[in-house]
């Protein structure tokens, strides 16, 4: 029951926040939009260009769907301690479309084919335009900051700025590190180092929600870093749940994931359920292992002898129990900072639905 009221839920609230986001990145330009967004020209704006260059590999790629689990994380927290969420939506964006910014970019870095079903957005406009269009989105949301100043206290602002900026540059670190790591180039990565990676890859855009959340919200610094560390429990666990289903989906539900079998095999992602089995495998499986993850194969007897390696160990069943010990303790840290209410139960019920879904 509680699965479906969350699925609910969030079938209510996507339309909504994607209404807000087209508020700010509307579907056909114009010469007042760009005026808004990046000043009065010089010289002249060429209309056309923005048009195919920035706004339609933009709503290509927002349209193929995506779970807005993050506007809707942060929108729960406002409500959770008590301010009218409402008020607050423009800002609950700002995070998802960094979001859609990184998969951008992410999958020319890894060379990826697909995306939600569909072409990766390099195959279709050329890795010039999605990685312009990526970095595009990963700066166009301070604009909603900056146009807003005269609704918040200057010092309240500074905070919002501050966690914007630094969690942008924790993504670069993470990112950095997964694409290191995947190319072979490490004999060995800790637990605890993939956790790190993790917590700045996934973890931080959802950490960056639920401290704007309680900053813009009127909370204080405690308050922000308690939920915003649940928040990144939130990210760490997600990421989990991500690599296992990459590993686990077939027929129907590998369509709605809308990835290739066992990409994270042909991109040689060293996952935790990977760094586990690595550490319990015999010395033939691991060798065996590590050649197929360097080979970056698109093979699929070959992937599917990877994956069945990982299972034979259990790392599965590993990642999982990891997954939710993560987010539990996270929450319980948490959990007596926000007034018992109707939005504090739906966020518990939010949390644990996002480490236990099944696409």
């Amino acid at each position: 029951m509680e699965e479906q009221e969350i699925l609910k839920f969030l079938k209510k609230k996507k339309p909504e926040i994607d209404e807000t986001i087209e508020k700010y990145l509307p579907r056909k330009v114009t010469e007042e939009w760009l005026k808004f967004t990046f000043g009065k020209p010089r010289y002249r704006y060429n209309l056309n260009s923005a048009q195919k260059s920035l706004i339609d590999p933009i709503w290509n790629f927002l349209d193929r769907g995506g779970k807005r689990w993050r506007p809707i994380l942060f929108l729960l927290i406002a409500e959770a301690i008590g301010k009218n969420s409402e008020k607050l939506k423009d800002f609950a964006i700002i995070p998802e479309i960094i979001h859609n910014g990184t998969i951008m970019i992410d999958d020319v870095e890894d060379k990826g084919e697909l995306r939600r079903g569909k072409p990766a957005l390099h195959k279709i406009y050329g890795e010039d335009i999605a990685i312009n269009t990526g970095n595009f989105m990963y700066y166009f949301p301070l604009l909603i900051l900056i146009k807003s100043k005269d609704k918040f206290k200057p010092e309240t602002l500074l905070k919002a700025y501050e966690i914007y900026l630094q969690e942008m540059a924790n993504l670069s670190l993470g990112q950095g590190m997964d694409i290191y790591w995947h190319k072979g180039k490490v004999n060995e990565i800790k637990e605890e180092e993939y956790m790190q990676m993790c917590a700045y890859k996934t973890g931080c855009l959802s950490r960056m929600a639920a401290k704007l959340a309680v900053v813009l919200s009127g909370g204080n610094d405690e308050l922000a870093e308690k939920i915003g560390k649940v928040a990144e429990a939130i990210g760490v666990a997600f990421q989990i749940q991500d690599d296992i289903l990459d590993i686990t989906l077939t027929g129907e539900a590998r369509e709605k994931f809308g990835k290739i079998f066992g990409n994270d095999i042909k991109e040689g992602k060293r996952t935790l359920m990977v760094l586990y089995t690595l550490k319990k495998a015999t010395e033939e499986d691991k060798k065996r292992l590590i050649e197929i993850l360097n080979k970056h194969t698109d093979d699929f007897k070959e992937k599917e002898e990877a994956i069945l390696i990982i299972k034979k160990y259990n790392a599965v069943d590993y990642a999982k129990n990891k997954a939710r010990e993560i987010l539990e303790k996270a929450w319980e840290e948490a959990e007596s900072l926000l007034k018992e209410s109707e939005a504090k139960r739906l966020l518990k019920q939010f949390v644990y639905y996002l480490i236990e879904r099944k696409v």
